[in-house]
């Protein structure tokens, strides 16, 4: 087995993956940049290196520097996570130039799947339905060609895009022609590719994947679905496992369509073949093909019972034992608690984590802990909060308790905004990609502009009887307007508030 491996990540995934290395007693080496050196993935992995200060492409994204450190370190192998280099064939190739192991699928097969125009000829091969949709596009002129024979609504799409980048609705030839230029830059400029092509819309459809894992001796396994429709902005907000509402005939048909396409390129090590299925005619379509490990792996963990970064680890060593496969358990779900303000556009939040309070009795992934800078520069995701339940409603009760007693302080968060829905009703009839249009919570917070002279947080009677350690009451100032401003609200006269001094 391997003695020593590097992440080529940092955050909650690089946390995740320590825990497991811990288990099979195997070292671990974390990356970290000058804004991270307070991560709990910097604390508890067996050594840490610095690759900078904090400019994504001149460290995290630096496949130079990274593979110089691991060989300096003795490095076996490398684990990406997901995002970074998770998806590079490039990366995965200098891996193995040096001597070292790339825990994941072969460069091919991430090239094969990179490309989701490729992807798209793959699954037709494999007798995989596919969304109806165009071949790479060279100008806007075929874009509106296929357009027209497609029927709008239509969806333009970066040929390597991923992570929900690269991707817009186009109802007419007006929104397509706007669109088209946009999308080909940020194509360019996130994935160094340029190709585009279109799609027909399905606009009442929900997002389904299927866990898959391969072997080298060509053994391939479904572990389950995961329903992922809950998103915004086409970024994933919650994700359940298994999915709802779906009748046993189009999940066997779902997973024997997701097994016959990994088969089909012999594919090694974790992935996911994402789906989507048009709830009015109960068909499913290829969406495309992860080849890494996903952000929500940790439900499908969850109700097999099993850990998928050992997984990885032990068929990227040569192992060629499959491991067995259960019955999946109960029900689970995830939701992703990020650093951004549900009340101003979902902007992002910067600032010092000062304290951190999560639930003991349900699974947390998280980096943060008082003291942690939260960037400009990276993703703004603080933890996932993963629950496991005997049923959908068991998980949904648990999901909404967990939510209720996590407290995150210094940053602001979309906490609320996540309970609120886990308040309201989840039915699994109403769910698809368009669900969060349309749900827009009142925030009952207070957002200070400007702070003023002074401005405190008080509440009555405040904080007295320390006087015999030196410590004089707190308080408001004028404690008889703040007690009949609380009455007035229909609040306890206690409650804090702010007390503005001009």
């Amino acid at each position: 087995m391997f003695k020593k491996i590097l992440i080529a990540n940092r955050g909650a995934i690089a946390v995740r993956i320590i825990r497991t290395l811990k288990r099979l007693n195997i070292a671990s080496v974390a990356i970290y940049t000058t804004y991270d050196e307070n991560s709990l993935h910097v604390e508890l992995a067996d050594e840490a290196v610095w690759v900078g200060e904090g400019s994504l492409q001149t460290s995290y994204l630096n496949a130079e520097l990274i593979l110089e450190k691991a060989q300096d370190l003795g490095v076996d192998a490398i684990h990406p996570g997901y995002g970074f280099f998770s998806e590079n064939a490039d990366f995965a190739r200098a891996c193995f130039h040096r001597g070292i192991v790339f825990i994941g699928p072969t460069p091919e097969q991430i090239e094969q799947f990179g490309q989701k125009h490729q992807a798209r000829q793959l699954a037709e091969q494999a007798e995989v339905p596919v969304v109806p949709g165009s071949l790479l596009l060279h100008s806007l002129d075929e874009a509106v060609q296929a357009a027209e024979l497609l029927k709008y609504p239509v969806m333009l799409k970066a040929t390597a895009g991923g992570g929900g980048i690269g991707m817009q609705v186009c109802h007419d030839v007006r929104s397509l022609t706007l669109a088209f230029e946009t999308v080909q830059r940020t194509a360019l400029s996130h994935f160094h590719q340029g190709g585009v092509f279109v799609e027909k819309y399905l606009p009442e459809a929900r997002h389904i994947e299927v866990q898959i894992f391969g072997w080298a001796d060509g053994t391939v396994v479904t572990l389950g679905e995961r329903d992922c429709s809950l998103q915004r902005r086409n970024q994933k907000v919650v994700e359940e496992s298994p999915a709802p509402g779906l009748s046993p005939q189009v999940r066997q048909n779902m997973a024997d369509a997701a097994r016959r396409l990994a088969k089909s390129v012999g594919y090694r090590n974790a992935g996911t073949v994402e789906f989507l299925y048009d709830v009015s005619s109960s068909q499913f379509y290829l969406l495309e093909v992860n080849t890494r490990l996903q952000v929500e792996h940790g439900i499908t963990e969850e109700i097999y019972g099993i850990d998928l970064v050992e997984w990885m680890i032990r068929e990227a060593w040569g192992d060629t034992q499959n491991f067995l496969v259960g019955n999946p358990k109960g029900h689970s779900f995830e939701v992703r608690l990020y650093a951004e303000d549900p009340g101003n556009q979902f902007r992002p939040g910067t600032g010092t984590i000062d304290a951190v309070e999560f639930p003991h009795e349900v699974r947390i992934e998280t980096w943060i802990q008082p003291g942690v800078e939260i960037s400009p520069y990276y993703d703004p995701m603080l933890a996932k909060i993963i629950v496991h339940g005997n049923s959908r409603d068991d998980a949904i009760d648990q999901m909404r308790r967990a939510l209720k007693r996590t407290r995150i302080y210094g940053v602001v968060t979309n906490r609320s905004y996540l309970l609120r829905l886990f308040e309201q009703s989840l039915s699994s009839q109403k769910l698809s990609t368009r669900y969060l249009l349309h749900f827009d919570p009142p925030e009952h917070v207070i957002e200070v502009l400007d702070g003023g002279f002074q401005t405190t947080v008080q509440n009555w009677p405040g904080r007295i009887g320390y006087w015999q350690v030196g410590v004089p009451p707190s308080g408001p100032m004028d404690d008889v307007s703040f007690r009949l401003g609380n009455k007035l609200l229909g609040n306890d006269e206690g409650t804090a508030g702010l007390e503005l001094t001009l």
